[in-house]
């Protein structure tokens, strides 16, 4: 079953990041797809910074392990937001509009963040902030998937995913430099700085050309096609793109048609396991999990961070190559088999109190094999899973529960740790769940998620469009490589 799908398109001959065939302006595709991952990075960037900051948040304001998740959470708490309000936006203003909100929403969460001067405060503006990141989360992607040849969507929204991780990065740096003499309020106002790129660069980006075509805007979205493609190519991706529209009705009633609900439940399921794997919590409490493992200078357990966001930097790189190989199937379910193994082990680190090595080994293991698949695929399948008329809707729901599911695994998460440490003296227990959902989520996209790679985005559509007359039988799991417009 796990097998790779072909190697046509991105999948041979060329290199890495090899310019789409035929089009004449490559460079236009890689810069405004750099700009838009500007939403990517301050996504990484706002989610990461609090993990320095909550140190000291927890010594000046004297949280309790509730309180601790509250402020943790609470950017994530505002996150379902976002996609629900893009839901409307990205498909009545466009997916550029929808990002410029996201920039206005991080600039007033970093402002008010810096300024606060209660608890309170500070969980009301990063709110304010994650609505920024469902939004940006949500739409980033969606852009990128939809201006992308099929041949180079998943390297594409990959950029994306490294811009997320640079981010998380960038995130614990400045975390680190500010954290001598405590400087909590620096770290978020220094989001200001990547928002202003963000303002700029967006207004030298076009608009979707699938967003165009949904809006009649045909000859606008040649001209947008005509930058990437060949004038033969893109005359015939926009007809490809007019006739799936055709088959659309773009209304809520069509997310309830069979074969377009089985992709919104595989995508809402994908998206949520891509937050409650366990992994997303190690990145988070990174620092606090050193500490516990024995580093007792708040400023030493950041800087150990960087060791962990330098590897997913470069497991982010490496995953632009495997992608380019082999197929998003295999690639998840592997991942979810490493990310298993990783949670094994830091159960043994903190049931045998092993030395503060292990711990970041496996913290290595867990990690790595996120962010080499589920970490880019996720976005990868949910981006290009729907049809055009329904995709801004079904990547909101998809968007909306992971961001949900995510801000419980962040509360969640302390109070577990305290509760397994209280009841068997470690915190270890924690861990065996994580690996039990990690085998729970290889099984399911072993089991129902097709193989994508190198299909148009009006291929996958249509598969779903069709798939009506199919609902009944049972999900053969090649059906859409073998027969796209069955």
């Amino acid at each position: 079953m796990m097998h790779s799908s072909g190697t046509t398109g991105a999948g041979s001959g060329a290199g890495l990041l090899s310019p789409p065939g035929g089009g004449h302006d490559s460079g236009y595709l890689y810069r405004i797809t750099i700009i838009a991952a500007i939403g990517g990075f301050l996504f990484g960037y706002d989610l990461s910074l609090i993990s320095g900051a909550i140190i000291f948040l927890q010594k000046e304001f004297a949280l309790t392990p509730f309180w601790t998740g509250m402020v943790t959470g609470s950017a994530i708490l505002g996150c379902p937001f976002g996609p629900l309000c893009g839901m409307w936006l990205a498909d009545v203003k466009g997916r550029k509009w929808s990002l410029l909100l996201a920039a206005l929403l991080f600039m007033i969460s970093a402002v008010g963040s810096a300024l606060a001067p209660s608890v309170w405060q500070i969980i009301l503006w990063r709110f304010v902030g994650g609505m920024g990141v469902g939004l940006a989360s949500t739409v980033s992607p969606m852009y990128i998937a939809e201006i992308s040849p099929a041949a180079l969507r998943g390297r594409m929204v990959i950029i994306n995913q490294l811009a997320i991780v640079i981010g998380l990065s960038m995130a614990v740096v400045v975390a680190y430099f500010l954290s001598f003499g405590g400087h909590w309020r620096w770290m978020f106002f220094s989001q200001a700085i990547p928002i202003v790129g963000l303002f700029g660069g967006l207004f030298f980006v076009p608009n979707s050309p699938r967003w165009l075509a949904m809006m009649n805007r045909d000859a606008e979205a040649l001209d947008v096609l005509n930058r990437i493609n060949t004038p033969e190519q893109s005359e015939q991706e926009l007809r490809a793109i007019k006739q799936e529209l055709g088959e659309e009705s773009g209304g809520f009633a069509e997310l309830l048609r069979p074969g377009i609900l089985k992709a919104v439940i595989i995508g809402l399921v994908l998206m949520v396991f891509s937050q409650i794997n366990g992994v997303n919590m190690i990145l988070l409490y990174t620092p606090s999990l050193f500490m516990e493992a024995g580093i007792t200078d708040a400023p030493d357990a950041i800087l150990n961070s960087v060791i962990i966001d330098g590897w997913i930097t470069i497991c982010t790189v490496i995953a632009f190559w495997l992608t380019s190989k082999f197929g998003r199937r295999p690639i998840l379910i592997a991942g979810a088999l490493g990310m298993g193994v990783g949670h094994l082990l830091m159960y043994a680190n903190f049931a045998f109190q092993l030395p503060m090595q292990m711990t970041l080994l496996a913290m290595i293991v867990a990690t790595g094999a996120f962010t080499l698949t589920l970490a880019p695929l996720s976005w990868v399948v949910v981006s290009e899973l729907y049809p055009t008329r329904i995709r801004g809707k079904a990547m909101s729901i998809a968007t909306c529960a992971m961001f949900t599911a995510s801000f419980i695994t962040v509360n969640l998460f302390p109070v577990l740790t305290n509760w397994f440490s209280a009841h068997f003296g470690s915190a270890g227990g924690t861990f065996l769940i994580f690996f039990g959902i990690c085998l729970a989520g290889g099984l399911f996209v072993w089991k129902w998620i097709p193989e994508t790679k190198d299909k148009t985005l009006e291929e996958i559509g249509g598969f779903w469009l069709h798939d009506s007359d199919r609902a009944e039988r049972p999900f053969v799991e090649n059906e859409l490589v073998a027969n796209p417009n069955a």
